[in-house]
């Protein structure tokens, strides 16, 4: 794995080309901790996914791994524990996250884009879960947060049929947000990045707290956190600075306080 500030924007790489980016149990350790060190970075306000290479962006879990690490009950609940930890860091994160898609992106590949916030995809890029034909079985929190995103219907294509998907195809069941040209798609990501970074943070994260909440069942979504944060925006000196610049005709500068 391979982490790279570059001004307001923390890049995390998977760097595994020669097999495609495909992700180890190490790799899966250090993206959390990646994830964690650009939380606790008040410089860094997004953070971009990608991986190295024009090959993949991540072709799925290291299966040259499985028969020392995911042969046995007890070394896969280790494995997925691992890997399961990592996406929760990532889709927990508290800043935006964007997943950068050039290539195939294939099982665990198709996870970690679903643990970003956003997905921009270049035009040669292909998705898909080949569970089906390799005869995992895929835990109910990974099919619930595909299905969160493509709808019932779309997950199921995507699990019956084990194919892999254009980026156009996915961009029509709502996988990703974005198509771009190949050439265009690191100026387009980090265009977006700097754009989003640009803004108040609280708002920003505000409504990333807020979309998570109204996103769980409403037995245990609160309502009190989502006001919360609310007002955390409007009691800020962003609030005032926002203000104030529209006022002079200038652009904002936001602290993030």
């Amino acid at each position: 794995m391979i982490a790279h500030k570059d001004g307001a924007i923390g890049w995390i790489t998977f760097n595994n080309p020669e097999r495609r980016n495909a992700v180890s149990m190490a790799m899966w350790e250090a993206l959390g901790d990646i994830v964690r060190d650009y939380e606790q970075d008040s410089a860094i306000r997004v953070i971009v996914v990608k991986g190295a290479g024009d090959k993949a962006f991540v072709s799925g879990a290291d299966i040259s791994e499985f028969e020392e690490k995911r042969s046995s009950p007890e070394t896969t609940r280790i494995y997925n524990q691992a890997s399961g930890k990592a996406n929760d860091a990532l889709m927990h994160a508290a800043k935006p996250t964007i997943a950068m898609i050039r290539g195939f992106c294939i099982g665990g590949g198709v996870s970690v884009a679903l643990s970003c916030d956003m997905r921009i995809a270049a035009e040669g890029a292909k998705f898909g879960v080949p569970a089906a034909r390799l005869g995992l079985g895929y835990e109910a929190k990974g099919v619930r947060k595909l299905m969160g995103v493509v709808g019932p219907a779309f997950a199921k294509e995507i699990f019956f049929t084990a194919r892999q998907f254009s980026a156009q195809e996915a961009l029509t069941m709502g996988l990703i947000n974005r198509v771009v040209a190949d050439a265009q798609l690191e100026t387009y990501v980090r265009d977006y990045a700097e754009t989003i970074a640009a803004n108040a943070p609280l708002t920003v994260a505000s409504i990333k707290t807020i979309v998570a909440e109204l996103s769980k069942d409403e037995s245990v979504r609160s309502m009190a956190l989502c006001q919360e944060v609310v007002d955390r925006c409007f009691a800020s000196e962003d609030y005032v600075e926002g203000r104030t610049a529209f006022m002079a005709k200038r652009k904002p500068v936001f602290k993030g306080r």
